[in-house]
């Protein structure tokens, strides 16, 4: 996920609503934005918390720490700089987006639990008993503009990854859940037509739910 995240930070062509956010807090107040991806994760994973009145799951702690520290890591990689040719920009969005993907794909099929932002969309679903498309949209939306005000990249590409990466995990996601009820014998994410059941508030993740810190 991280990996991916990073690719299409450096391809210039726009990231993701919450990497425009997390880009710009870090154009604005510093630290790195791995640091903003972390902090930001854990303001939204005690709130998802405090809304349930439950402790989090280890999959969303993990996937917070850890996608975090490997965006700043894949940052430092000297010879992964921006393309100079429109061509090569979009093939580095393309593969990170797809390199994302797997990556979301990977991390929900072990059922350990969903990332901050996916935790806190379930949490507000069932709170609010509206359709997940319109939570989930609305919290795009927010920090899209939160992030834009704040000067961070959107382009052609933020719209791309908006609309896109649901397809992209649609595919990624039973693979992944394959792959794992393959190496443990266990039953995965995909399991009764892709619908996994999160204990966090006994809601669903399905393939078009992710974490792109997004992720």
């Amino acid at each position: 996920m991280s990996f991916g995240i990073v690719l299409m930070i450096r391809a210039d062509m726009g990231v993701s609503p919450w990497d425009v956010f997390h880009i710009g807090l870090f154009l604005q107040i510093g630290l790195t934005i791995g640091t903003w991806t972390i902090i930001i994760g854990i303001f939204i994973i005690a709130l998802a918390s405090f809304l349930t009145r439950s402790l989090p799951q280890a999959g969303a702690i993990v996937n917070m720490l850890l996608v975090g520290v490997f965006i700043d890591l894949f940052m430092l990689i000297p010879w992964l700089q921006t393309p100079s040719l429109l061509w090569g920009k979009i093939l580095l969005f393309s593969v990170g987006m797809i390199i994302n993907g797997v990556g979301i794909g990977v991390y929900i099929a072990p059922k350990c639990g969903a990332g901050p932002r996916d935790s806190l969309m379930l949490v507000l679903t069932e709170k609010t008993k509206w359709k997940v498309q319109w939570i989930r949209g609305g919290m795009e939306l927010v920090v899209l503009t939160l992030g834009w005000l704040l000067g961070g990249p959107v382009s052609i590409g933020t719209f791309i990854y908006t609309f896109g990466i649901g397809s992209i995990v649609g595919i990624t996601l039973p693979m992944s859940d394959a792959l794992f009820q393959k190496l443990t014998g266990g039953s995965g994410a995909s399991q009764s037509g892709g619908v996994q059941n999160e204990s966090i508030n006994k809601g669903q993740i399905r393939a078009y739910h992710h974490d792109g810190v997004s992720h």
